[in-house]
């Protein structure tokens, strides 16, 4: 088993400001191994797809009352049917006990969690294998570009498009259709496909609508549960009020790069390719380091953009520019950018190896490196 160090220390941080951990993240992406690395003499693990377990846990009192360890993981609790209610009694009546409980999106995915147990939990979102976690996968960075960060999928010996035809079945049956009630798996199948293929740009819902043949409400609809359960993120535009700024339209991102090259035929992956692979798997390092901040990007109507637009204050908006080449570095988008918002820090993350430095660039100071250097 593979130590994901990052993660385990973001559960036992989420545990020192309550005492449940709420671990979500999409299918496979690795919470049952990560739970388990937690260690079985310090844990009890509860597998809530047993259908014996439903009965387990009929009286929550005494289940809790004869738990024989400090921590207790119920693993895919939303197949339980009050699981709101197991974890509340948990965390009001043996509040020395630590919950772990995973599941594949937010308590407030369903109306099966009645109460989002608020000042009881605190989230920990589980990504595909981070740009630190390679070396311990043993996978280097094309790879995870094209075959995705699925731990299964990184560790194959070669890219099985099987293995993402039976996720995306198997997402729609486990998760989508016991959540949310969807019946149709081809309608919904075709519009994550559709999101997939558009991802890193982007996303106009009446034309996904007109392009699917499916109702404008029907598109709302999925891309919410979409949404929820981590399986694609939708970034909202920053603007302050200046003219012409895009105001509502928002970026559509695939939760995978490997997805995202399956969906869109790219084998292999051309060097152009690379660039925008590379932007999602910064998106995915700012969710994992950064996950209070509202990242947004920002693009004007005449074409000028910034990728990630970091929130820090009501003044202060830090830059993240992503390039694979940074020689092909143009700095005239986030020249705009700061024309109009003066207060900030400036990133060009790119894949070189080598220490952060800082360099001007179109006359702005500009931080460039690796992922790790953004907030440094």
């Amino acid at each position: 088993m593979i130590e994901r160090p990052f993660w385990l220390a973001r559960i036992e941080s989420a545990w020192k400001q309550a005492p449940v951990a709420w671990l979500s993240g999409v299918r496979r992406s690795g919470k049952t191994t990560l739970a388990l690395g937690l260690g079985a003499e310090r844990a009890l693990h509860v597998n809530c797809d047993l259908p014996a377990v439903e009965e387990t846990v009929r009286d929550p009192v005494l289940f809790y009352r004869n738990v024989p360890k400090r921590v207790v993981v119920f693993d895919e609790i939303h197949q339980l049917r009050d699981p709101s209610r197991l974890l509340k009694i948990g965390a009001d009546l043996f509040p020395r006990l630590r919950i772990l409980a995973t599941g594949p999106s937010t308590l407030a995915a369903t109306r099966k969690f009645r109460d989002t147990l608020t000042g009881r939990k605190r989230e920990v979102r589980l990504l595909p294998v981070l740009w630190e976690e390679l070396a311990a996968f043993g996978a280097m960075l094309p790879k995870r570009l094209y075959d995705g960060g699925l731990p299964a999928a990184l560790l194959a010996e070669e890219k099985s498009p099987a293995l993402y035809r039976e996720w995306m079945d198997s997402f729609f049956a486990r998760d989508i259709q016991r959540l949310f009630g969807f019946r149709n798996v081809d309608r919904f199948n075709a519009l994550l496909e559709y999101l997939l293929r558009q991802s890193g740009g982007l996303l106009e819902r009446s034309r996904a609508a007109a392009a699917l043949g499916i109702s404008r409400p029907t598109v709302d609809s999925h891309l919410r549960a979409l949404e929820i359960t981590r399986a694609i993120t939708l970034v909202r535009p920053f603007h302050g009020g200046r003219q012409r700024e895009i105001l509502r339209m928002p970026k559509v991102y695939g939760f995978d790069t490997g997805f995202v090259s399956f969906a869109r035929g790219w084998d292999p992956l051309r060097p152009e390719d690379h660039g925008i692979l590379w932007e999602h798997l910064v998106l995915e390092h700012l969710q994992a380091h950064l996950p209070d901040p509202p990242i947004r990007y920002w693009r004007d109507k005449a074409g000028h953009e910034v990728d990630f637009v970091l929130v820090r204050s009501r003044d202060r908006v830090d830059a993240v520019e992503c390039k694979w080449d940074p020689s092909a570095f143009d700095p005239a988008g986030l020249k705009v950018f700061r024309s109009h918002y003066a207060d900030g820090k400036n990133y060009l993350v790119t894949p070189e190896e080598g220490p952060a430095h800082s360099r001007r660039l179109g006359g702005l100071e500009v931080r460039v490196g690796g992922p790790e250097g953004i907030g440094a």
